[in-house]
């Protein structure tokens, strides 16, 4: 039996049991916790059970998404698609996703491709990117560190706009330009390093770093 239909099955069983049930009684109703999972388990993972959990994300990347340990991973090689702020393809786990683990071979990290992420902790990333897209890590509001690699050239317009768990950022020599609210309103920064090769920081990249 496929995933769907075994999470319709039981919710059929919720239904004609709670249906059975006096109204008057619903209150002592036991639920024999060896037979049903607790409901919000069950919505929950009726919620994301027709939700793809891999596919394409450039001409030569691909992308997958592990619901057991809520990890991300992007391998292959090139540029990763650009989306707007909710149309990445893994959009339905934003709020739960954990870990991001980004594979040697992806050049770029695109525009809003992380948005909103908001449990996400740890992200990996490979020397083999040179860009960080604007708004890439926007609003990753429990994100405590990252290390930006000695391959990325530019940190893109909000990256990491609203992280408000960044303690500390490293820039490498190889970053040329941080550009407008780049880490705008990371209230818990508290130490930045910023590379010799850096020749241009944009308006407001550090705004609101109250720490």
């Amino acid at each position: 039996m496929s995933k769907i239909k075994r999470v319709i099955a039981m919710l059929l069983a919720v239904i004609l049991l709670v249906g059975a049930a006096p109204l008057g009684g619903l209150a002592e109703l036991e639920w024999p916790e060896w037979h049903l999972p607790k409901l919000s388990t069950l919505f929950a993972t009726f919620a994301h059970a027709a939700d793809p959990t891999s596919g394409t994300c450039g001409d030569n990347l691909t992308w997958n998404y592990n619901t057991s340990t809520k990890t991300l991973t992007i391998s292959g090689t090139g540029s990763m698609k650009s989306y707007a702020s909710e149309d990445a393809p893994w959009q339905p786990y934003r709020a739960v996703m954990k870990t991001v683990s980004i594979g040697n071979g992806v050049t770029t990290i695109s525009v809003c491709a992380f948005m909103d992420c908001t449990c996400l902790t740890n992200v990996t990333i490979p020397n083999s990117v040179t860009s960080i897209g604007d708004q890439a890590f926007w609003g990753c509001t429990e994100l405590p560190n990252i290390t930006i690699p000695n391959s990325v050239k530019r940190i893109g317009d909000g990256s990491f706009c609203e992280c408000f768990k960044l303690t500390s950022i490293v820039i490498p020599n190889s970053v040329k330009s941080i550009a407008s609210q780049a880490f705008n309103g990371c209230s818990g920064l508290t130490s930045v390093t910023i590379g010799n090769g850096v020749t241009s920081i944009g308006d407001r990249a550090f705004l609101d770093c109250a720490s």
